[in-house]
């Protein structure tokens, strides 16, 4: 399927591996001119070779800046001021009993996953509304939807951030600007990797067992792969997903158990 956004630009935050990466990739297959973002000079410049050479012809752009603070937001719109396409990612707070969350430990939690979001969206919206053309995407967790022991933090910055957009994203549907958000569930992915080796430690248990434990949990019988995300993101970015808004788009492989 041709997704008619060849030209197009886009940026995709924390993009310089998982999930973003492969969001990254998807969009340069697409035929857009990607910026991708990460703090890890190395790992970011090896994530934008990578893409560039899988993709002949792509024009990458590597920003390295840390995006939860205004002078990183600011480096990434320098690179692409007038973005057809977001993609917001940002990493959660590590998983942790509630009761002993801080103060600062929460104010951190929403920095990073709810108002580092909004503030970037302030900044591209109106462009896309005036281009008539836009397509803001979230990754946020299927913890916004399950409750996942331990990740208070992060599913409720992350609803948050959901709540919030659902009436901006009706707002600006007329001009062909869409947001919605993809909740991923178990991805074979570095940050699937450290949590298993931290939810093991816990229990007291093999990194191996626990993640035997894990997949098990999944219909699917299987982890994601970072490339079937990022072809739904790719998607959604897509002139044809135009009348897709306000939603939350579940890849989990069955493991959240609704038939709605």
């Amino acid at each position: 399927m041709d997704l008619e956004i060849s030209g197009r630009t886009a940026i995709v935050c924390a993009s310089s591996r998982g999930l973003g990466k492969a969001c990254a990739m998807a969009l340069a297959q697409a035929g857009c001119a990607v910026v991708v973002n990460g703090r890890d000079s190395a790992t970011l410049q090896q994530t934008a070779q990578q893409i560039a050479e899988a993709v002949p012809g792509a024009k990458v752009t590597a920003v390295i800046a840390d995006v939860g603070t205004e002078a990183g937001r600011e480096a990434v719109l320098a690179a692409c001021p007038s973005p057809d396409i977001l993609v917001n990612n940002n990493g959660g707070p590590p998983p942790t009993e509630f009761r002993k969350l801080s103060k600062e430990a929460l104010i951190a939690g929403l920095d990073a996953n709810m108002l580092t979001p909004i503030a970037l969206i302030q900044r591209v919206i109106d462009g896309m509304v005036a281009r008539r053309f836009g397509r803001i995407i979230n990754i946020t967790s299927l913890s916004v939807k399950m409750p996942l022991s331990g990740l208070d933090l992060s599913s409720g910055a992350r609803a948050g951030l959901t709540a919030f957009l659902a009436g901006p994203a009706r707002d600006v549907a007329h001009a062909n600007v869409t947001i919605n958000q993809i909740l991923p569930g178990m991805f074979d992915t570095d940050r699937l990797r450290s949590s298993t080796a931290r939810m093991a430690q816990i229990k007291g248990i093999s990194a191996s067992e626990m993640g035997e434990q894990r997949r098990r949990q999944v219909p699917a019988q299987r982890f994601g792969t970072a490339e079937e995300f990022g072809r739904l993101c790719a998607f959604l970015a897509s002139a044809q997903a135009g009348y897709i808004t306000g939603q939350n788009i579940v890849i989990d492989g069955g493991l959240f158990p609704s038939a709605f």
